[in-house]
Order: structure tokens, then sequence, then C-alpha cells
């Protein structure tokens, strides 16, 4: 297990590198002049030049290549254009709000769409099963800032049950945290909970026609025992892999339900970093991306030995 884990950590190594020199590349290549954004509209040929090569930005293109590369391997991500705040320093900032909403959103994913694929597994075809289907459908359908806009509208601006917009951490109380990240929560897991749910249902429904599944009801287990000891144990390996897959992509998510509920997390970093042609931070956000996507890859690949011990590595 041990050597497994170092080879797949090793194995990263490249595939971050080879991440890196494409997003520096795909910037650079891209039309926009963040001098330009921040010297504004009036500003002078010769102003454009000084801030072009304060920022470095006059070298050739592979200079700031070795140079943002060098920088890398010693662990600085490099320093905003615009604010001049070492990018580290502005990711820690960002970072508290997008781990709650993602957090949240996965316990709501885990706590809700099992049990529906459960019951949908249940009785394949029956009036439950193609209700939740079809709930599952419309979690897919509706996008992301549909819902949320919904939410908003019914109960931040009808109902006044919750606050519009913002973000308040632990420390300020349990409610004063939790309120603010309920919609936000609920309109990011619509499309988890149905990729979860039918994935779950698929699974078990596949896993209850095997021999083991006709032995424990003939020795007059109930069928509740069935489908959660045997059924759903069984089938958690493609579970976990959608899981673990509707993770990593909730960084597209978030950053749409972010700027909508005005949460100072990763994702309006991301907004904000785009529109003001902010490459440091731009490749810095990226580069955790990828990484939060490999570790949670590797996260997925070792769940599959504690529910399958046939599995090893």
């Amino acid at each position: 297990m041990l050597s497994y884990l170092l080879k797949r950590l090793l194995a990263a190594v490249p595939v971050m590198l080879m991440v890196a020199v494409i997003v520096f590349a795909m910037l650079r290549l891209t039309p926009g002049d963040p001098a330009a954004i921040l010297a504004g509209d009036d500003a002078t040929a010769e102003q454009l030049e000084n801030i072009r090569r304060s920022m470095g930005l006059d070298q050739p293109v592979w200079v700031q290549l070795g140079t943002w590369l060098g920088n890398l391997l010693r662990g600085d991500l490099g320093t905003s254009l615009l604010s001049g705040t070492p990018v580290a320093e502005m990711i820690g900032d960002r970072m508290g709000p997008t781990l709650s909403l993602a957090g949240w959103t996965l316990l709501l994913t885990v706590i809700v769409a099992i049990p529906m694929g459960v019951l949908a597994a249940y009785r394949p075809g029956r009036l439950l099963d193609r209700l939740i289907m079809s709930l599952s459908v419309l979690g897919f359908s509706v996008p992301v800032f549909v819902v949320a806009y919904i939410l908003i509208y019914l109960f931040a601006l009808e109902l006044r049950w919750l606050p519009v917009q913002g973000y308040r951490p632990l420390a300020d109380g349990l409610w004063a945290h939790v309120s603010r990240l309920i919609m936000p929560t609920i309109a990011l897991s619509g499309v988890y909970v149905a990729l979860v749910a039918r994935m779950t249902r698929s699974s078990i429904i596949e896993v209850m026609g095997e021999d083991f599944i006709r032995t424990a009801r003939a020795k007059g287990a109930k069928d509740s025992t069935v489908l959660v000891r045997h059924a759903l144990r069984n089938a958690a390996v493609p579970i976990v892999t959608v899981i673990g897959v509707g993770v990593a992509s909730l960084i597209t998510g978030v950053v749409v339900t972010e700027s909508v509920f005005n949460l100072p997390g990763l994702g309006r970093l991301v907004v904000e970093a785009v529109l003001a042609r902010d490459y440091p931070v731009i490749q810095g956000l990226i580069l955790l991306f990828s990484f939060t996507y490999i570790l949670i890859n590797l996260i997925v690949d070792l769940l599959y030995t504690v529910f399958n011990p046939r599995i090893s590595y």
C-alpha cells in the first residue's frame, strides 16, 4: 500500500508540471493585457511600458515561464500582478468559504442521494422509482444559477427566512454560518444528488441479481438487511467512484454558486482573476484545482480496499 501511494504521488509530479506549462501557454496566448487593465483607459504608451516592465511582462515568454517554474519548485506561487499580495496568501484567505460550501454539499449529497437510490432500486419500475428518477432528471436539467435565483426569490425575498448573500465563518456561530450556506448548498448539490442517486440505483439493481443475494434471502434475511448490509456494501465501489468524480467537479459549480451568492471563496477569486488578467493568481488556482483532483482520485482508489477487501495494491 505504501509503495503504491508513493508511486501515485511521484506520478503526479510530471502531470502537475505539464498542467503548469499548458496553463502558462494558454494564458499568454489569449488576448488581453493586464497592464492595460491596471493602468486604466487614460494611460499613455510610456506608462503601459513601465507597468509591463515592472511586472516582467516585457521579457520573452520562455524567460517568464522559466522564472515562474523556478519559483514554483521552491513553493512560491508568485505575487498578484494587481494587488501585490502573494498568491498563496490570497488562496489561503479564500479557502474557508469554498471548503465549507463543498463540505456541506458533499454531506447533503450523501445523506439524500444514497437513500434515494436504495429506495428506487428496492422496487424498480414502480411509482417511487419513476418519481425518484424523474427528480434526478430534473436535477440534471436545471442549471445551478437558475436554482440559486429561485431559492433567493422564495426563501430570502418572499419568506425572508434566510439572508440573501454573504458568508460568516463558523467562529461567528453555528446558525450565522449555516444560514448563509443553506441556499448555496441546495443549489450546488442538485446535480450531484441526481448523479449519485442514479448510480446507486443502477449499482444495487445489478448486485441484486447475484447469487449471494439469493442466498441471504433464502436464509430469511429481511429486505432492509439485504439492501443495506449486502447489496449496498457490494455496490459501494462504483458509488464511491461517482462521488469522487462529483467532488472533483464541484470546482465548476463553486465558481457559479459563489458568484450568485457573493461568497468570498476560491470561485469568486477565479472570476476576479480572469477578468483582471491576473496571471499568477489564475495559474495558482488551476494548479490547486488540478492537485485537488489528483488527490481525490487517489483517496477514491484507497477507499476501494475498504469496501472490497479483494482489491489490493
